[in-house]
């Protein structure tokens, strides 16, 4: 373990999926972006990082013990210990993470180029702690509120908010919507089968949406998506944070 100091994070919050722990190159002004004065780094095995990058699961009692109170943030002109925030490289990535007190990981940044340069090269003479995971970890599971990286595969920071919110919206469709909704959605995204669309039931409706939907992200995405969303505040909300206010 060493300590390194003047660590520049942007941390993204409550996010289990690395994908939205964004690179330094899709930061925005309005991130919540902090200098931390020190900050251990800890080399680690690469399915310890993966844990910690990839889940907001309890971290082992051994490595909060290693970190607490190692870091520290000046903030209007006090230095303030921070109880357990570290970074974590497995000689090939980084990720810089805080529990706010607690045992999970529950803030996650990235880090910039040059730091994320320096330090890979620090880790090139470190030996790797290994750090047991919980014997209740299991392997990630992804879902429609949780979606595979294999479908983010070469989405933008706003594409991949974007796209997470359309399939929060069918999530909701699918739980709550009648079979006629269900069925006027598959006839908008596919408006070649519309004598199809009236036979389906809802379920056939709903998966073959998922299946026609899950791949990339296009103009049609968009509006789709937009237009599913219509009415409801709190994901007309989330559409905003990226486009600014449109839906009417």
């Amino acid at each position: 373990m060493e300590i390194i100091s003047d660590i520049w994070v942007n941390w993204f919050e409550g996010e289990e999926n690395s994908y939205n722990v964004c690179e330094f190159y899709e930061w925005r002004k309005h991130d919540f972006i902090e200098l931390l004065d020190q900050v251990p780094l800890v080399k680690v095995e690469k399915p310890f990082l993966n844990y910690i990058e990839n889940n907001l699961q309890d971290l082992p009692e051994e490595i909060l013990k290693d970190v607490r109170n190692r870091s520290v943030i000046c903030k209007n002109n006090q230095r303030e210990v921070i109880e357990y925030c570290f970074i974590v490289t497995d000689g090939e990535r980084c990720l810089a993470a805080d529990t706010l007190g607690y045992s999970v990981p529950i803030r996650k940044s990235r880090l910039i180029p040059r730091q994320e340069n320096m330090i890979l090269d620090k880790a090139d003479k470190m030996a790797a702690e290994r750090y047991p995971l919980p014997a209740d970890a299991k392997e990630k599971e992804y879902h429609m509120l949780s979606l595979s990286p294999e479908l983010m595969i070469g989405l933008t920071r706003k594409e991949r908010q974007m796209k997470q919110l359309l399939f929060m919206a069918l999530d909701q469709l699918h739980s709550s919507g009648s079979t006629e909704e269900l069925r006027y959605w598959h006839t908008e995204w596919y408006p070649s089968r519309y004598k199809e669309s009236r036979g389906m039931s809802a379920e056939e409706a709903f998966c073959d949406l998922v299946e026609g939907m899950k791949q990339g992200w296009s103009v049609r995405h968009a509006d789709i998506c937009e237009r599913m969303i219509k009415g409801q505040s709190y994901f007309e909300k989330l559409w905003e944070l990226e486009h600014g206010p449109k839906v009417q």
